[in-house]
């Protein structure tokens, strides 16, 4: 018998297949709804970040249907069943790693940058307002200000790890996950956020670069685990665009 290379599941891959497991069983029906995320976290003694990017990989493959304001609803199994599972980088865990690296990195981009490099940080913040007014979601300027950064260590590891580690928000899980939560909004909120970093940066304040950076990727995470109780009026964000990095 053939032996096969056995691979270790991401925790939102094994939550997301047991979800499937009592769907095909019939513990939930088409139509139903699922227990709310706070009871699935509970009852498997996980987090409730876990059960979102879970949901989240359920609702991607066809076999839930997010309702904001009102739940988490089953599909049609059949084609849900067609679908290949998700296996791409989790989106909440993927903002906590980069929370770790890039706050020492606006630290030392404190220390290090000068008024060109200041000024090349401004202008990356402009284009994405430049984005936003165009009614895009602005992620090519949005990733020229994280990259702008890290270059300041000049490490090209650094920059391949902060580069690769942004680039995941265009997997699936990260496009749906900020289809729910992305809009003009919050990333006017994230705009401000990026703003006090390069205040700080400007200043040649290790601390406060550290403290801003921290906060924006803090707030970023909790604007992505926001309670899925939304009212059904809330504001539309702008029109998804296809950038190039």
């Amino acid at each position: 018998m053939p032996l096969h290379t056995i691979e270790p599941k991401r925790l939102y891959r094994q939550i997301a297949d047991q979800v499937r497991a009592l769907v095909e069983q019939g513990e939930f029906p088409r139509g139903a709804r699922l227990p709310a995320e706070r009871e699935l976290a509970q009852q498997l003694g996980v987090s409730r970040p876990s059960v979102r990017e879970a949901l989240i990989a359920l609702e991607v493959e066809g076999l839930v249907e997010v309702r904001m304001g009102s739940g988490i609803y089953v599909r049609d199994q059949a084609a849900a069943a067609r679908a290949a599972p998700v296996t791409a980088e989790p989106p909440l865990e993927t903002i906590r790693a980069r929370e770790v690296i890039e706050c020492e990195l606006a630290a030392r981009a404190a220390l290090a940058m000068k008024a060109p490099q200041v000024r090349g940080l401004r202008e990356a913040i402009a284009l994405m307002q430049q984005e936003a007014a165009q009614g895009q979601m602005p992620t090519q300027g949005d990733r020229l200000f994280h990259v702008r950064i890290v270059e300041a260590a000049g490490n090209a590891v650094l920059t391949r790890v902060v580069t690769g580690l942004y680039d995941e928000r265009h997997n699936p899980l990260f496009a749906q996950l900020g289809s729910h939560f992305e809009n003009a909004a919050s990333w006017q909120l994230a705009i401000a956020e990026h703003q006090a970093v390069v205040d700080a940066i400007a200043a040649h304040d290790a601390d406060a670069a550290r403290a801003a950076m921290s906060r924006h990727l803090t707030q970023s995470h909790d604007r992505f685990t926001a309670s899925w109780q939304q009212p059904a009026a809330a504001p539309r964000g702008p029109r998804r665009k296809e950038t190039t990095p």
